[in-house]
């Protein structure tokens, strides 16, 4: 069998200490698709491994991270070992390695929760291979920051992992070469498109009117350079908000402050929002396209939007008397970010689908931060950005902040306005959506949130999700059920007894939360008591209605078993004639015990 192990297109290797003849040794072995090969060897040199793969062998080996493997040149990190090295960063005691290691973690978990569903056949292989894709790219995102940790051992073991990237060859996995690893670094360090200089543009192809615009806004940015800003000529304003370098137009400068026509200096790359206006079915009712300058185009999308004015009554008010349905700030926070985070190299544009009661953004390109938790949580700059000159020039002209606050800022003011959560949709991969919601989803329920100002944020996005009837993670689950907000099983969740008396939502509550088992089994006996003998059917008939709305059909169904079980173990309830399963009748244990009913 050692001789066929050269011919293995995958191999799992491990190696252990042992004795020999009261010497140490390693145990070596070898686990290959139908067979094991043990091996006693008195080194862990990388020789020895070479004995038994010699230069015949171009499988691929899974192994810890020891180096005498690395000789192999297809390799397949253990799980195990990485779930291991990521608990390590979580203890350092380091606030920014817990951080990363959290996530890091949270990544391997959502892994195996794929595999998992792939290996029980509930998903196909190509639907694995497609999760998979935005697992990968945030962990690559993971180990880049983890690259600049001031921990030492943080940051080896993200470069060492980050450094050996394994591709697809069909069904299987293998190392991607020299070539393919530099280019996901060239992606990473690639030159800032938004900081190409237009060397045919002049300052006659910007707009005056969004240059006095951007000056005025400057000053609002940098008041303590105001008075001397409104001295500098255009060229030296340009230079010092970071739009022009060394008085060369940058794409930035056309896209922030060109005149409509000069869009072609950025070809094939283009800066334009589009607004689409649907009406209750979907159906397009008015669109319109708004090009450079887009310091300007922000403001004009927004006043495209039906802005209406909620209006409540007196006596059930939550609000004050009117609101109106967006937030300026949120609109136009969420707008910018689309301009800031834009990858224009795909030619695409920005979108603003207006519908009766949300709005819908669209951008192309990845969402950098890798989830709306992971950018709430981090409130700090981001390590990287897709159009790093083009961010900076929107800071300075005061379109965005500077510290990675605005996303949960929009929350937050969502929150204050006791509106449903911003709705991020990162499903798709090279396109970012938000919805903004214009309209409360349930007044009880955000009374709530009156109620609680002290409730953390993050508690607060998650029961949004409960109420949305989205699926929320095991460590929201985890928060939510500890502070007793909600109930059921996932994915059935909702919100518990104490909100509900809260919000005035009891009616629907009991109807969530059904009758005990204790009463369930009463039942039981009085029909038994009544009719004498019953089958399952009986049972169904009589509980399957009054069992939670929060459980499947399924789930009420498995409960009813597991209950009628107990109550035969407990001598309450047998089977007539001692028969069992389809078609079986049940009778009372003659006398039923009290206590069980």
């Amino acid at each position: 069998m050692a001789a066929e192990l050269p011919t293995q297109d995958h191999l799992n290797i491990d190696e252990s200490p042992t004795k020999q003849e009261n010497g140490k040794a390693w145990l070596w072995t070898f686990v290959a698709r139908r067979f094991t090969v043990f091996a006693v060897r008195a080194t862990r040199e990388a020789t020895a491994l070479g004995v038994f793969l010699t230069e015949k062998f171009h499988g691929i080996v899974a192994c810890d991270r020891a180096k005498m493997y690395w000789q192999v040149g297809r390799l397949q990190w253990c799980w195990a070992h990485l779930r291991r090295d990521f608990q390590a960063m979580i203890d350092t005691g380091n606030p920014r390695s817990k951080w990363l290691g959290e996530r890091l973690r949270a990544a391997a978990c959502e892994l195996f929760e794929h595999w998992a569903d792939y290996r029980e056949n509930r998903i196909s292989r190509a639907a694995l291979v497609r999760r998979m894709g935005p697992v990968r790219r945030k962990v690559e995102r993971l180990l880049l920051r983890g690259m600049q940790s001031n921990n030492r051992d943080v940051r080896g073991t993200c470069r060492e992992l980050y450094e050996h990237y394994y591709g697809r060859e069909g069904e299987s996995l293998s190392p991607l070469s020299i070539h393919e690893i530099e280019q996901i670094r060239k992606q990473e360090t690639r030159e800032d498109w938004s900081a190409h200089c237009c060397e045919a543009a002049a300052l006659d192809d910007l707009d005056p009117e969004s240059i006095a615009f951007a000056r005025q806004e400057f000053k609002k940015k940098h008041p303590d350079l105001a008075g001397e800003a409104g001295q500098w000529d255009a060229r030296t304003f340009l230079n010092k908000a970071k739009v022009c370098i060394n008085g060369r137009l940058t794409r930035t400068a056309i896209i922030l402050l060109g005149k409509n026509e000069a869009e072609h200096y950025l070809s094939p790359g283009i800066a334009r929002i589009t607004w689409v206006l649907k009406d209750e079915h979907g159906i397009e009712r008015d669109y319109q396209h708004f090009g450079p300058p887009l310091i300007l185009a922000v403001d004009r999308v927004f006043a495209k939007v039906r802005n209406l004015t909620y209006r409540y009554l007196p006596n059930a008010s939550l609000f004050p008397t009117e609101i109106t349905q967006y937030d300026p700030w949120v609109v136009r926070e969420t707008l910018h970010n689309c301009i800031a985070h834009q990858d224009y190299s795909r030619g695409g544009k920005i979108n603003v689908v207006e519908e009766p009661e949300s709005l819908l953004f669209t951008n192309v390109g990845e969402f950098l931060p890798g989830s709306v938790e992971e950018a709430i949580i981090r409130d700090a700059p981001p390590e990287l950005y897709r159009n790093r000159f083009l961010a900076h020039a929107m800071v300075n002209l005061n379109m965005i902040d500077t510290i990675g606050s605005g996303i949960k800022r929009m929350f937050t003011k969502q929150r204050q306005r006791n509106f449903p959560m911003p709705d991020y949709d990162l499903s798709e991969a090279g396109r970012v959506k938000v919805r903004i919601i214009g309209k409360v989803i349930d007044e009880k329920y955000t009374r709530l949130l009156m109620g609680k100002p002290d409730l953390d944020l993050m508690d607060v996005i998650a029961l949004d999700k409960v109420q949305k009837d989205k699926p929320i993670s095991q460590d929201e689950f985890k928060s939510l059920k500890g502070k007793k907000l909600i109930e059921g099983r996932r994915p059935n969740l909702f919100v518990s007894a104490e909100v509900a008396a809260a919000t005035e939502t009891m009616v629907d509550y009991l109807k969530k939360r059904g009758i005990d088992k204790a009463y369930c089994q009463k039942m039981v006996v009085e029909l038994l008591g009544k009719q004498g003998r019953a089958t399952r059917r009986d049972f169904d008939k009589l509980l399957l209605g009054k069992l939670s709305d929060a459980l499947g059909g399924d789930q009420k169904k498995n409960l009813i078993t597991n209950m009628l079980q107990e109550m035969r173990r407990d001598g309450v309830i047998r089977p007539v004639g001692g028969k069992r399963g389809r078609g079986a009748e049940w009778e009372l244990c003659n006398p039923a015990p009290s206590s069980s009913v």
